[in-house]
């Protein structure tokens, strides 16, 4: 029998009912508690969430509240600034990736637009945006917080990434235009720091002026091999930041991991990308202890 609270304690229901330890990598489904019932809390408690989706052949993310729950249907709203407000151009089922922070976790899930609703005076929805009617998904995973600080490379290791121009095409088309760019617009760089979020990526400042020309909010794909002998892993991201390393020699990158959150597929991308966020921090701890247990040498 599943305790059911009312809404005043639903933040002692969440705690209760999912991860009860475990390690970082874990990806915890909540049991006994049903998507509809996360959706009614983040609506209570106006939680915020960011939704990331796919819209004129690159990948997007937008910050929305979600407003009303409908039986299998719930809507969300841009929280954008009237001002500032921009059209979100996505189409009926297309697929859209959600995730908001809570408590002990992120949590994550894909679903499908099931409408779009203009607001109230509005000529059409894309003019200024207006309710987006997604589907309620079948589960909503929750990924540990800690997954998502930031964790250095091993100092054993040199973390090699290949980066180039990306956009949001046809996983067909796509395949086709980094095999181009892998010829002609790619750069190589070092893996700093990665997060289940995001990562730092060192790279020469030619870089910023040829080949890739990477510049600040561009959309990169990112291949790297996390571990020797492993499969590369491939991530789309955005660069969010450039700044000059501490020597002033390259060019630091602060780049964010987008469109995990859509799919299936992208949750399982995710999966491994949390557990080598993982596999990094348990090799700096062994490391660490066993730096400490060197004996210190004495003064002559």
């Amino acid at each position: 029998m599943i305790w059911v609270p009312i809404w005043p304690v639903g933040r002692r229901y969440l705690a209760h009912v999912w991860n009860k330890g475990g390690t970082m990598n874990d990806v915890m489904t909540p049991r006994g508690v049903e998507p509809r019932k996360i959706l009614q809390i983040v609506i209570h408690n106006k939680i915020p969430a960011i939704m990331s989706y796919c819209s004129r052949e690159k990948w997007h993310v937008a910050k929305v509240l979600l407003t009303d729950l409908d039986g299998d249907r719930f809507s969300v709203e841009s929280m954008a600034q009237k001002k500032l407000l921009r059209p979100i151009n996505i189409q009926v089922c297309q697929p859209v990736g959600l995730s908001f922070k809570y408590e002990y976790g992120k949590f994550v899930f894909d679903t499908t637009v099931e409408d779009l609703k203009p607001s109230e005076g509005q000529q059409a929805y894309q003019e200024r945006g207006g309710t987006i009617v997604l589907a309620v998904p079948d589960k909503i995973e929750v990924i540990q917080r800690r997954n998502y600080f930031r964790v250095n490379v091993p100092k054993s290791l040199h973390v090699k990434v290949l980066m180039w121009p990306r956009n949001g095409k046809s996983k067909e088309n796509q395949r086709a235009q980094d095999t181009t760019n892998s010829m002609h617009q790619c750069c190589q760089g070092r893996l700093v720091d990665i997060s289940a979020g995001g990562a730092q990526v060192v790279v020469p400042h030619e870089a910023l002026t040829t080949g890739a020309k990477l510049k600040k909010g561009q959309f990169i794909g990112m291949r790297f091999t996390p571990m020797p002998y492993e499969t590369p892993l491939i991530l789309c991201a955005q660069i969010r930041n450039i700044l000059p390393t501490a020597d002033g020699k390259d060019s630091s990158l602060g780049v964010q991991i987008v469109g995990l959150e859509a799919s299936a597929e992208g949750h399982e991308t995710l999966n491994r990308l949390i557990g080598i966020v993982e596999q990094y921090y348990q090799t700096n701890q062994q490391v660490q202890k066993k730096d400490e247990l060197q004996p210190v040498p004495s003064a002559v």
